[in-house]
């Protein structure tokens, strides 16, 4: 059964642009690949964070463009404005975006933060996405410096192809190329070790924080 018959919509939630492509782009490729419908939503394009030397929607451009460069189509990638390190102060808002999301859109699957991720946005996205989405297949994807503890309790094997389009997405996002997984490597590196454990070349781990399979 090939990926498509079995999963047509796939739904990621990215708490902050280029979150999605570092935890998952691998899979997205795949997926995006095999046509399925994939909608991507980030939550905060993190303005507030921007340095005064480039402009405020920088992260929202290099989005659209990542996002572009790993298979999904324009209109199907959405950016909110929600605050940076702020989203605590808006779960309400959040829970209802996500439930309306869950009535439009339908998902089959869902990948958002592992709910052992730290950061405080990442949290709370988790968290709701967990209320919102608790009778649909519901993955956890690994950021690892966020990650004290993480269940990888299923691996999902990446060709060198899609390894190679989730790390030309992130250098897409030119603006962070200072942080350490900028030029990939890190990338590269937890993908041996992830496909490592289940006699692959490559891998994504996930949570599986709910498995729900859809007749």
């Amino acid at each position: 059964m090939s990926i498509s018959q079995s999963i047509q919509k796939l739904l990621v939630l990215a708490p902050h642009t280029d979150d999605g492509e570092i935890g998952a782009g691998g899979l997205i490729k795949t997926f995006a690949d095999a046509n399925v419908d994939i909608h991507y939503v980030a939550f905060s394009s993190c303005e507030e964070s921007i340095p005064n030397h480039l402009p405020k929607d920088i992260l929202t451009e290099e989005c659209h463009k990542a996002t572009k460069f790993i298979g999904l189509k324009g209109d199907n990638v959405s950016i909110k404005d929600y605050r940076v390190r702020r989203f605590s102060e808006a779960r309400q808002e959040i829970l209802e975006d996500l439930v309306h999301i869950r009535r439009t859109f339908d998902p089959d699957w869902v990948l958002t933060p592992s709910s052992h991720d730290i950061h405080q946005d990442h949290s709370v996205i988790s968290h709701e996405a967990l209320r919102a989405f608790k009778d649909r297949t519901l993955l956890g994807y690994e950021l690892p410096w966020n990650c004290i503890d993480f269940k990888s309790s299923f691996i999902f094997q990446l060709t060198e192809q899609a390894l190679e389009t989730k790390i030309g997405a992130i250098r897409c996002y030119e603006s962070q190329s200072f942080r350490g997984y900028g030029d990939g490597q890190p990338l590269r590196n937890l993908a041996q070790l992830r496909g490592s454990q289940v006699g692959a070349q490559y891998g994504e781990a996930f949570e599986v924080m709910r498995w729900v399979w859809r007749q």
